[in-house]
């Protein structure tokens, strides 16, 4: 039996100060723009001064990319376009600045935390800092074998929790989420066809690098068998994410309800991050409260998830690539609202 008690969350997480946001809807009544001129930015610099407990608005500075990485051995059935357990790759891409999430936070200033959380290979490969929350060397093939023990499973999720907690402990006011992963989509995909009840194949996408038919229908054989497998533990959150989930899919999950107890609002990516907050959000049903869903992926599984849980991605401009690329390109809107939010004057009347 776990240590970890996820009830805990349901009383530590609240809602956005509900006070504060009425507070400044009266000052955006205030404003010289007419009402609804802003769009959406009027309503996320609402969400932000509730989140923030100020009017006005305090504006973004210090936003921090935060991505999980983990390989997943359900990638050796050929679920992805990309070689199996080859996600130290994309890390690398990373650290080396040349993917396009690390370029586009170089160009955005803002810094990139990488979290090795089940990646297959030597540690000695990369930084230390990167790689010392790793829990295993790949997760398990879910359609066979549980992807980790309970015991694993629990370290993940309390590795996700700490990194939040350094987060808002060093000060960082946003949090744009990611994962770096081969064969994430397909645990991602298993845990929203089981959360949602539907069949796999409404839930089985085509991965950020597309696959070809053959390889969707063997993606979707195996979110089919991880379901018969997810079924039976829907009721205890950690056991399904030991079960289908993943090392890094289980430190994405603590880390986003850890980050609603700190109050630190958090910009989810693809379908990956969707499916973990949708495992979240059945933990403490406050927690979604602290989330924006940056971009709409394509993914099927993502769709169903952000439905479930209530959030409307903020842009859709058909990036698939993940990688907390889709997050990233919300971050200016974001950065936008708040700034419009705090220093646009009040009529003078």
């Amino acid at each position: 039996m776990s240590a970890l008690n996820l009830d805990d969350f349901v009383d530590l997480i609240e809602r956005p100060d509900g006070g504060i946001r009425r507070d400044a809807e009266e000052r955006r009544e205030r404003l010289a723009l007419p009402p609804g001129a802003l769009g959406r930015l009027d309503e996320l610099g609402e969400w932000l001064a509730a989140a923030q407990q100020r009017v006005p608005v305090k504006p973004i500075e210090q936003a921090r990319v935060v991505l999980f990485a983990g390989d997943h051995g359900v990638s050796d059935l050929g679920v992805s376009a990309r070689p199996a357990r080859s996600a130290h790759r994309l890390v690398r891409a990373v650290l080396d600045g040349g993917s396009p999430a690390a370029i586009l936070a170089a160009r955005l200033g803002t810094p990139v935390r990488v979290i090795d959380m089940a990646l297959d290979c030597d540690p000695g490969d990369l930084p230390e800092d990167v790689t010392r929350h790793r829990v295993r060397r790949a997760s398990g093939r879910i359609d066979l074998e549980d992807a980790l023990t309970l015991d694993e499973a629990e370290r993940a999720f309390r590795a996700g929790m700490a990194i939040a907690d350094e987060e808002a402990d060093s000060g960082t006011d946003l949090l744009v989420l990611g994962d770096l992963s081969v064969g994430g989509t397909t645990a991602a995909a298993t845990l929203i066809a089981a959360l949602c009840g539907t069949d796999a194949s409404v839930v089985t996408g085509r991965g950020g690098a597309a696959i070809d038919d053959l390889a969707w229908m063997r993606k979707c054989a195996a979110i089919r068998d991880g379901l018969r497998r997810a079924r039976p533990v829907l009721g205890d959150q950690l056991q399904l994410l030991a079960t289908v989930g993943g090392a890094d899919l289980t430190a994405i999950t603590g880390f986003l309800l850890q980050s609603a107890v700190r109050r630190t609002p958090v910009i989810l990516d693809g379908v990956v991050s969707a499916a973990c907050a949708l495992v979240a959000q059945r933990v403490a049903f406050r927690a979604p409260d602290w989330w924006l869903a940056g971009q709409t992926s394509g993914e099927p599984g993502q769709e169903k998830a952000l439905d479930r849980i209530a959030l409307t991605p903020l842009l859709d401009q058909g990036v698939t690539v993940g990688e907390g690329t889709g997050a990233l390109l919300a971050l200016p809107l974001v950065q936008a609202a708040a700034a419009l939010h705090a220093e646009l004057p009040e009529r003078e009347d």
